[in-house]
């Protein structure tokens, strides 16, 4: 006789370390981070954190908290992170480096083009299960200077060509953000990769049911910022 049976959802929730319940899109404390201050968790103290962050990478002049092995070991049984970052897989934007954090306080969702809208529930759900299941109040979606996503959508949208394999759907994600800034002034690129990330914003904001209704409450904020590779300065978006 098969000994198979469904699992309920607090085990799946210990079982993988979850310590964060959701209550329509309230969540109960964690203990990940029980032998540290209160950290405060409003979106604009969380922001401001990360800005302050970035200006100590800008000068070189980084804290790096929280990296040593008995820090991974303190937040081994779950996790209480500060905000989801959804940003791109390029190897030269580490959340973590550039606003100057430690194991635990950010929430990384990496893919190409930093894409939102068309990247399908494995990035939407993630950022959802962030908000829901861990108590995230801040989504920070981050483009970058130079992206080569967004130059090859440029690209493939000005030569008219084939892009091979799922490359050709990638690009076709960020063509509406090619498409809505194509006849504005300045420089073409830096045109696309901030449209790019103003339409990740707002598509997020308006995903229901969990992160509307948490906006709708007062309980979540999504913001936008460029990363330039060069100076390392993170510059938020209006």
């Amino acid at each position: 006789m098969s000994t198979s049976r469904r699992v309920s959802r607090r085990e799946f929730v210990q079982a993988t370390g979850l310590t964060a319940g959701l209550a329509g899109v309230g969540v109960t404390a964690s203990s990940a981070h029980a032998n540290q201050p209160e950290r405060k968790r409003d979106p604009d103290s969380v922001l401001a954190k990360l800005l302050a962050g970035n200006e100590r990478f800008m000068k070189g002049e980084l804290t790096q908290p929280r990296r040593k092995p008995e820090d991974f070991a303190a937040v081994a049984e779950g996790q209480t992170p500060l905000a989801v970052v959804v940003g791109c897989a390029d190897s030269r934007v580490s959340p973590e480096l550039l606003f100057d954090v430690g194991i635990g306080d950010l929430f990384v969702v990496r893919v190409a083009g930093n894409v939102v809208s068309g990247a399908g529930a494995t990035v939407k759900g993630s950022i959802e299960y962030a908000v829901a299941e861990l108590g995230v109040q801040l989504i920070l979606v981050l483009g970058h200077s130079k992206c080569g996503a967004v130059k090859a959508a440029i690209k493939h949208i000005d030569d008219k060509d084939t892009l091979p394999g799922a490359i050709e759907d990638l690009v076709d994600t960020i063509r509406p953000a090619c498409v809505a800034v194509q006849n504005d002034a300045g420089d073409k690129l830096e045109n696309v990769t901030k449209e790019n990330v103003r339409r990740g914003v707002e598509r997020l904001k308006g995903l229901k049911p969990i992160l509307a209704k948490a906006i709708e409450d007062k309980k979540l904020k999504v913001v936008g910022g460029i990363y330039d590779l060069k100076s390392g300065k993170v510059t938020m978006l209006e």
